[in-house]
């Protein structure tokens, strides 16, 4: 039991890692446009204050709180990490100051693809890893089950009021906001399946055994 649980925290972390690099990279390059629930931490940034990993941070705590009111069952513990590391993450990554800074050339594009490819890998092996859904996902889900709607319906309904909220606030919005999900959603898809497939094999092949001969 004790090395499921290191497996299964281990992707979970490492995809969290990647997640935040992919959100810090793109940010970088953000005249490009980014993802919509960044529009958002970017616009209350430039407006208020505060860095935009504590942006993150508030905003994801906010859906977990409404999450937890139409239903529990999409909040585990894996959820109230998400919402604080993933902001402290990218918080640091940004603070390091290595990442590439824009330069308004070609290489500008290289750079904010990359940003997408990671999140969406990080995304699937944190979501793979089965230890609790994101806070946005959470609460799209419950938001989902409670009005009896589909999940794609109201992951667009959701993310698009998030874009235009974040628009007006005058967040970085331009051609990749748009195109973000067609890359990225392919790649989260891919690296979740593979990644619980391979999950489950490795329980299943090694851990197994490993557990039944520390219970002897």
């Amino acid at each position: 039991m004790k090395l499921r649980k290191v497996l299964r925290w281990s992707v979970y972390t490492l995809g969290l890692i990647l997640f935040s690099f992919g959100i810090s990279l793109t940010i970088r390059v953000q005249h490009l446009g980014i993802h919509p629930w960044d529009v958002l931490n970017v616009a209350f940034h430039n407006m208020i204050g505060l860095s935009i990993g504590s942006w993150a941070i508030i905003i994801s705590i906010l859906l977990i709180v409404v999450s937890w009111i139409l239903d529990k069952r999409y909040i585990k513990l894996g959820t109230f990490l998400n919402a604080i590391f993933i902001g402290v993450f990218v918080d640091l990554f940004l603070w390091l100051d290595v990442l590439p800074m824009a330069n308004y050339t070609w290489t500008d594009v290289i750079v904010i693809i990359s940003g997408i490819v990671f999140m969406g890998f990080g995304g699937g092996m944190y979501n793979a890893a089965g230890v609790g859904s994101g806070p946005r996902d959470g609460f799209m889900l419950s938001i989902a089950q409670k009005l009896n709607a589909p999940i794609r319906r109201v992951r667009i309904i959701t993310e698009t009021s998030v874009l235009v909220i974040g628009f007006f606030l005058g967040g970085p919005v331009f051609l990749f906001t748009i195109i973000f999900t067609f890359i990225q959603s392919p790649i989260f898809q891919f690296s979740y399946i593979k990644l619980t497939e391979l999950i489950a094999y490795t329980e299943s092949r090694y851990l197994s055994g490993d557990d039944m001969r520390g219970s002897l």
